[in-house]
């Protein structure tokens, strides 16, 4: 008699460790660095569109102003990025990050809010900012995790949401700062580096370290590339879940309080379509839109990249209209190119 399959297979496969059922995030490429290769890439992409810029715009582009100004517009897409760059490596996707933006930045600017600002110093309106997006992640995850929604829907709905509350919050109407210890703290240029430039790179670093240095990171790893061994390696994928969504969310409130700070306004507009650039400077940067593999190093040159490309159209004063098309055949290279990758590697 023949042992049936079921057996078999309880009999002779030990339950999987927690590094067991953490994929490789990377493969080797004949002892390289993990990733040099996927990163070497992005690095010569920016480096050519530098090039094209330099050669049509001249001293436009090369100047140290512009490099600034290009620097400030990746600060608020990259501390997004760094955050959907966890969701994404994790198995899932979020769709709201604009709108949870937009509702943080507002509620942080309200009457009320200001005035506490006013009686007990400006973090009032960081913190405010800060937990509201990482409440509204909270939720996101609770839906997916626990109450078994699809991400794209239960994100669908919080962008809906919180788009909505905002412009309640709002009345439809653009709310000015008038706190002077927040503005004068946050557009400071400590050694003519402005604060959100430095606040990019404190993000993207902790996030670096978080994601490959960590048990957290590991697990997020293991959740994303197969969240049934990851549970029965011990790890608690729903809470795990949720854990990511509130990352993503705290970075939302993050990104809300450096707009806030480069427009010195609240507004239920703010962040429109930031998730979709953000996904796709994931996507770009080398993340897999199935989980299981994440880069925060690739997510950085993704940013940059978007950013550099913008920069240089319209320098060159190209309609946006040719930028989207622009981005869109980007994107699209971007994730044939993974599942060119992925079929060789499998």
């Amino acid at each position: 008699m023949s042992t049936t399959p079921s057996s078999a297979h309880s009999s002779t496969q030990p339950t999987p460790t927690a590094s067991q059922a953490a994929p490789t995030p990377t493969g080797s490429t004949g002892g390289l660095p993990p990733g040099f290769m996927r990163n070497l890439g992005l690095v010569i992409a920016l480096l050519l569109l530098c090039v094209v810029g330099a050669v049509t715009a001249g001293d436009r582009f090369t100047s140290v102003d512009n490099l600034m100004t290009i620097l400030r517009l990746a600060s608020v897409l990259g501390v997004v990025s760094v955050g959907m760059t966890f969701v994404i490596t994790g198995g899932g996707i979020d769709l709201s990050v604009g709108a949870v933006l937009a509702l943080a930045s507002v509620w942080a600017t309200t009457t009320g809010t200001q005035a506490m600002a006013d009686s007990f110093g400006w973090p009032v309106m960081v913190f405010t900012a800060v937990l509201v997006g990482t409440l509204c992640g909270v939720i996101s995850g609770v839906l997916i995790a626990y109450g078994k929604v699809v991400a794209f829907i239960a994100t669908l709905a919080m962008l809906a949401s919180a788009r909505g509350l905002a412009e309640i919050l709002a009345n439809r109407k653009t709310q000015i700062i008038d706190n002077e210890g927040f503005l004068s703290f946050f557009r400071a240029e400590p050694l003519g580096v402005p604060v959100i430039v430095i606040m990019f790179v404190l993000v993207a670093a902790g996030g670096w370290f978080l994601l490959n240095r960590t048990t957290f990171g590991r697990r997020t790893f293991a959740v994303g590339g197969n969240p049934e061994a990851a549970r029965l390696a011990g790890i608690k994928v729903q809470r795990h879940t949720v854990y990511l969504y509130a990352l993503l969310g705290c970075c939302a409130g993050i990104a809300a309080v450096m707009l806030m700070s480069r427009t010195t306004t609240g507004s239920s507009t703010h962040g429109t379509l930031l998730e979709l650039d953000a996904i796709a400077a994931v996507v770009i940067g080398g993340t897999l839109l199935q989980g299981g593999r994440g880069t925060v190093v690739g997510t950085i040159f993704g940013v940059l990249i978007f950013m550099t490309l913008t920069n240089v159209f319209t320098l060159n004063n190209l309609s946006t209209s040719a930028q989207a098309v622009a981005k869109g055949i980007i994107i699209v290279a971007a994730v044939l190119l993974q599942q060119r990758v992925a079929r060789r590697s499998g």
